[in-house]
């Protein structure tokens, strides 16, 4: 749509929310005539009538009907973001972009401990695989999982990681060699590297078949292996709270150091705030804990 139509659009929005142009006027702070204009102009450009004009007010046409759901739902989710964006900006936030599986089974974990350090900082954690961009109103922070390099961004070395073949009690039961996992049905993620590179360290000939189901994400591979679904091989940074509590167990055979590590980045051309250095200094400091 034309964004000169967008104000005729919000004009029409609220008009059919009302049923009543005058009325829509004084929420719009326009005038009635105003209001009406708009809404012609609408309807001149979509070649329908939105509007029943009668001696007692207006009604909305079938056409009106739909075009008035859709947009009063779009118009308030639009505003339910720029709410929460002006929330976000106003309260002392910080919005942090990680992978779904980082978030999930290390930063979540720990973010009790953040709010009891710095009560005022208010979190924004977005959860998504794609590299967002941080662009204006995008956001502050962000953790990656790689060499260490990314256009645009300044990074700092948050940890390095390992990886571990690991599987339910269940399936590890009789497991007492290498040669035992190989013989194991192998779960796989999107990794960089993985149990070609693990069996290779092992001095053991990676199986014939190789893996037998690939999941997108680490997380979701830890689950299915907690499950029973085949051994995975873990990064043991997100690993260790299905380890501590008996979810999966440790195969035999080598740790493999990875040659990714996990970042803490923000855009190069604007200085964290306060509150997200107060963020990053805290997640430096948990890097370095002993404890999940």
């Amino acid at each position: 749509m034309r964004s000169a139509l967008l104000p005729a659009l919000a004009a029409f929005t609220s008009a059919a929310r009302h049923q009543n142009f005058a009325h829509a006027a004084e929420e719009l702070h326009l005038t009635a005539s105003a209001v009406s204009h708009h809404v012609r102009k609408l309807e001149s450009a979509l070649g329908v009538s939105l509007f029943q004009r009668h001696a007692r007010g207006v009604a909305l046409t079938p056409e009106g009907r739909l075009l008035a759901d859709a947009a009063g739902s779009a118009l308030a989710e639009v505003e339910s973001v720029l709410d929460s964006l002006r929330q976000h900006r106003r309260a002392n936030g910080v919005r942090i972009s990680v992978l779904p599986s980082f978030g999930a089974n290390w930063l979540t974990p720990r973010l009790r401990r953040f709010t009891e350090a710095h009560p005022t900082v208010r979190l924004s954690i977005d959860t998504d695989r794609s590299l967002i961009r941080f662009e204006e109103g995008g956001p502050d922070l962000g953790i990656r999982y790689g060499l260490g390099q990314w256009a645009g961004l300044t990074s700092r070395f948050l940890m390095d990681d390992s990886l571990q073949p690991v599987a339910s009690p269940e399936l590890a039961a009789g497991v007492d060699t290498v040669d035992d996992v190989s013989k194991l049905p192998l779960l796989a993620d999107i990794s960089p590297e993985g149990w070609r590179e693990w069996f290779r360290a092992a001095g053991v000939r990676y199986p014939r078949g190789g893996t037998v189901h690939t999941l997108s994400d680490s997380a979701d591979s830890l689950n299915a292996a907690a499950v029973g679904l085949g051994a995975v091989l873990a990064r043991t940074r997100l690993s260790a709270a299905h380890l501590a509590d008996g979810r999966l167990v440790r195969l035999p055979g080598p740790t493999l150091p990875t040659r990714y590590a996990y970042y803490v980045v923000h855009p190069s051309n604007r200085q964290p705030t306060a509150a997200a250095q107060a963020f990053i200094g805290w997640i430096e400091r948990e890097a370095v804990e002993p404890r999940g």
